[in-house]
């Protein structure tokens, strides 16, 4: 068991890092969870890197706190009730990398060499400082070899529930507030989802998941601690891509994601990301993370038939070219529970390929089944951002920044250098937004 256990953590080791660990990126990570000082709710991130767990936290954090208070009240939450809403938060996302047909949990900790003892997990420390051993790897300079001390004191604790993973971090708060805190979540979502599922899921699992030179979390990393898929892209289900099955995200999402490299054409965000269950969505620059959010409920609903037709259809649809074969035609009226018996289906072809082209045009589809009014989202609405990063915010203060957006009517997209606007276009075509003290929150 032992064996199992240290031969699971160094794969998990390389995995994340590499044949070796950079030292100068790993003490960049090396960070606990804590709040702001001016933003009761809002963690901070210390440096550039971990914002890859950070802000999937706090996307999480905030999804609960919209559900169960007013956000005028939030300057007022306590300590304790922020201590439990992280807790909720990393054990959601723990739960969500588990295996569905059969879940089990790894919680990775770390341990001072004489605190197993009979198998018992030991007490927390009470210290703000993550506990030190006496004799540490150096370098030939004298200086702590911070990676090393902590790859050998992770040990793992299996347990049957999700309950379980809940208790052990409320009752050990402080793991999570020290020094390693960030990878104690990371080392845990990666075990609780185990190397094989990983594998499975990842487009190249020689690729290390945190990039060597400045620290950036890969889009497999960001995935998973986002859904609990270590998949490489964000678009709905599998795209085949020149006969390669390329998997992207398989359901609609608790909270969203929005990427500014989708305005450079780089990825395709999939509905399931950018219309989640609930008004949170995690933004990715080209560089770093941060978090937008609303109290307007209206913007998020359930996917309507004509959002899934678009999404089956687009399934089907090779490289995202908005046409299928003609041959597909059957299948996809079957996956929407829609009339294919063979007959229909040869008059439905005649009248959508009448040039006899072989392909079906993804507006003349819809045009035939699903002609109704779309539901739209409310013309004005207020947004919130999110950025852990104290010298990405005015004044070095970490609060959220709010916005008064209004949709704009044209059809025509603004063309903007704003960053902000253009991730924000993303999902809504055209708008406008009013920042407080006309302060434009930042992506980096």
């Amino acid at each position: 068991m032992a064996e199992n256990a240290a031969e699971l953590l160094e794969n998990i080791k390389i995995l994340l890092w590499g044949p070796s660990v950079k030292e100068d990126v790993f003490r960049r990570w090396a960070q606990g969870f804590y709040f702001s000082s001016d933003e009761p709710t809002a963690l901070v991130q210390r440096e550039g890197g971990p914002c890859v767990v950070i802000a999937p936290v706090q996307a999480f954090i905030i999804k609960q706190l919209l559900q169960e208070c007013d956000i005028s009240t939030w300057k007022d939450i306590k300590a304790e009730k922020c201590d439990q809403l992280l807790v909720k938060a990393i054990t959601e996302i723990v739960a969500q990398a588990a295996d569905v047909q059969n879940p089990k949990y790894s919680i990775v900790f770390l341990s001072d060499s004489s605190d197993m003892v009979n198998g018992e997990v030991p007490e927390c420390s009470s210290k703000s400082e993550t506990r030190i051993p006496v004799n540490v790897p150096s370098t030939s300079e004298g200086q702590e070899i911070l990676s090393e001390n902590f790859h050998s004191r992770l040990r793992i604790l299996p347990v049957e529930s999700i309950g379980e993973v809940e208790n052990f971090f409320m009752e050990r708060i402080n793991l999570l507030k020290e020094s390693f805190g960030v990878f104690v979540l990371l080392y845990t979502v990666i075990c609780t989802k185990g190397m094989v599922g990983m594998q499975s899921e990842m487009l190249d699992s020689s690729e290390c998941l945190i990039e060597s030179t400045f620290g950036y979390g890969s889009q497999s990393l960001i995935n998973l601690m986002l859904t609990g898929r270590a998949v490489g892209h964000v678009w709905d289900h599998e795209q085949d891509v020149g006969g390669l099955k390329l998997l992207g995200i398989e359901k609609q999402n608790s909270v969203g994601f929005l990427a500014y490299l989708e305005h450079l054409q780089y990825c395709e965000v999939g509905a399931f990301l950018k219309s989640p269950k609930h008004p949170v969505w995690v933004l990715g620059s080209e560089t770093h993370l941060t978090v937008l959010f609303s109290p307007e409920r209206d913007l998020v609903r359930p996917e309507t038939p004509a959002e899934k037709a678009k999404r089956i259809f687009n399934k089907y649809s090779p490289d995202g070219n908005n046409f299928i074969q003609t041959t597909l035609l059957q299948d996809v009226l079957a996956e929407l529970n829609l009339v294919n018996d063979s007959e229909y289906v040869d008059i439905i072809k005649q009248k959508l390929d009448k040039e006899n082209l072989g392909i079906i045009l993804f507006n003349a589809f819809m045009e035939e089944f699903f002609s109704e009014q779309q539901p739209t989202d409310p013309d004005t609405f207020t947004l919130y951002h999110y950025n852990g990063l104290s010298r990405s915010n005015p004044d070095n203060k970490i609060i959220y920044h709010k916005g008064q957006v209004v949709l704009l009517e044209s059809n025509l997209k603004c063309v903007s250098n704003n960053s902000m606007l253009t991730v924000l276009q993303t999902k809504w075509q055209n708008l406008e937004v009013e920042w407080d003290n006309n302060r434009q929150p930042s992506l980096n």
